[in-house]
């Protein structure tokens, strides 16, 4: 089992970080009130599908994270390896240490943040 796990973590992880970030946000143009061209971002969405790098660099999410799993995710021996996966990729390597509830609780939290 544990070899199994291993090539799956190892199949992940040789995805290129392009194709999992394929549904980032991007920039739009619209016209400002002078007629000139202003590039707004739409507020990203935070959720169980966001790389856990991601979550950890917003501040607000990263609370989240420390306060769902009472501990902080990047002193986890094994954050550089999953730091570009996301929670719902995680879960089922995780040997049941990712619940159901747990991701329900993280999920919640992400969705409350503004």
């Amino acid at each position: 089992m544990k070899l199994f796990v291993t090539a799956a973590i190892i199949a992940i992880l040789a995805v290129p970080a392009a194709a999992q970030q394929a549904g980032a946000v991007t920039p739009s143009a619209n016209a400002g009130s002078d007629g000139t061209a202003t590039t707004t971002a739409p507020a990203a969405t935070l959720t169980l599908d966001t790389p856990l790098e991601a979550l950890v660099a917003n501040p607000k999410a990263k609370a989240v994270l420390d306060q769902v799993l009472q501990a902080d995710i990047t002193q986890n021996p094994f954050y550089e390896q999953i730091k570009v996966m996301s929670f719902n990729q995680i879960q089922p390597l995780s040997n049941g240490q990712l619940s159901d509830e747990t991701l329900k609780k993280i999920g919640q939290g992400l969705a409350a943040i503004k």
